[in-house]
């Protein structure tokens, strides 16, 4: 008689479906994410993100493409048209004719009153404007706040209350009334250096202002974060290895804290979107026939043309609310894709 065979095979060892091996086997190995991973994760799952981030990248695009969409219609940005035969010249001076006041063919968002440009080049050109404005303004906000809250975060003592002083000496004055009043004597002092070449006077001072001016929250969010981060054991294990100051702020600190200053910066992004156009709107920023949002509002509101044609003021105000709604929104998700206290995705 043969004896019984155990379940766990002939030679003793544990079958490969038995329960002994399913536990004892090793357990799936689990990827660690980025933060930018996890955020990523984290926003794709809501529509409301999606939308805005594709919003946000439709302009950029837009912006980008600038040349390439201007020359597929065939119109730029700076040549006008005061003929009779595109402008009233009868019942309303300098109103585009019917033909040319909307989208057409020829005109993709129709000609400018007054001056007769095309609406669409110029539009095109502005978000060109806008953005750049934007963007390098919280570059300089950003790296300027990062390294000062760091800085001041990490060494304490006469430094933190030295800076801390000048954080809320640059936030108790008003901002826009601040940069209004410098604006002008900032373009009068570039005008005579390489910067004050034309059209990138304007650019070029509205960068340093609105750059400069917005360090300061930045700073003090940052440096209540390094405050807490200095203490972590990894940083005093950096300072028992001889690190220097310099390379534990740069490479231990900075990174720890860069889920606040990316959420800073997509949330400053359209804070000077609306400063620019606010500033060039009250005639202190972009000024005619450089062109940007903010300018073409102005244009609309200088000759009343927005009574007689209200879609010459639609249409740069309706691409202002839609490019800073969107940024908003996209940067509320990024700060709910990296709160620490959110449901891990």
């Amino acid at each position: 008689m043969l004896p019984a065979r155990s379940p766990s095979g002939a030679d003793g060892e544990a079958a490969p479906n038995s329960p002994s091996a399913a536990s004892t086997s090793a357990p799936p190995v689990v990827a660690a994410r980025s933060l930018i991973g996890t955020a990523w994760l984290r926003i794709r799952r809501s529509r409301i993100a999606l939308a805005a981030l594709a919003v946000v990248v439709l302009m950029i695009l837009f912006a980008v493409l600038a040349p390439l969409l201007t020359a597929i219609e065939g119109q730029d940005a700076y040549t006008t048209s005061t003929s009779p035969d595109v402008l009233d010249d009868y019942g309303t001076p300098g109103l585009p004719l019917p033909y040319y006041r909307y989208p057409s063919g020829d005109h993709w968002l129709g000609l400018e009153p007054g001056l007769g440009r095309d609406i669409f080049a110029r539009m095109a050109h502005g978000a060109q404007v806008s953005l750049i404005i934007a963007l390098l303004a919280t570059v300089v906000s950003v790296v300027l706040g990062t390294v000062l809250g760091a800085a001041v975060g990490y060494f304490g003592g006469k430094v933190d209350m030295v800076i801390s002083r000048v954080m809320d000496l640059f936030l108790a004055f008003p901002h826009l009334l601040l940069v209004l009043s410098l604006t002008p004597i900032l373009q009068s002092r570039l005008g005579d250096t390489a910067l004050g070449d034309g059209s990138l006077l304007p650019i070029a001072s509205l960068v340093i202002i609105l750059g400069f001016f917005g360090w300061a929250y930045l700073a003090r969010v940052v440096r209540g974060q390094v405050l807490s981060i200095r203490e972590q054991e990894f940083v005093e294990a950096a300072r028992a290895y001889g690190a220097s100051h310099r390379s534990i702020i740069l490479k231990q600190i900075v990174p720890n804290v860069m889920g606040v200053v990316l959420v800073y910066a997509t949330m400053m992004i359209p804070t000077n979107i609306t400063a620019e156009a606010a500033l060039s709107f009250l005639g202190v920023g972009v000024k005619d026939p450089t062109p940007s949002w903010g300018q073409m509002l102005n244009a609309a509101q200088q000759g009343n043309w927005y009574l007689t044609d209200p879609w010459f003021l639609a249409v740069p105000a309706g691409a202002l609310v839609i490019t800073v709604l969107a940024f908003n929104l996209l940067g509320d998700a990024v700060r709910d894709a990296l709160d620490p206290k959110s449901s891990r995705g």
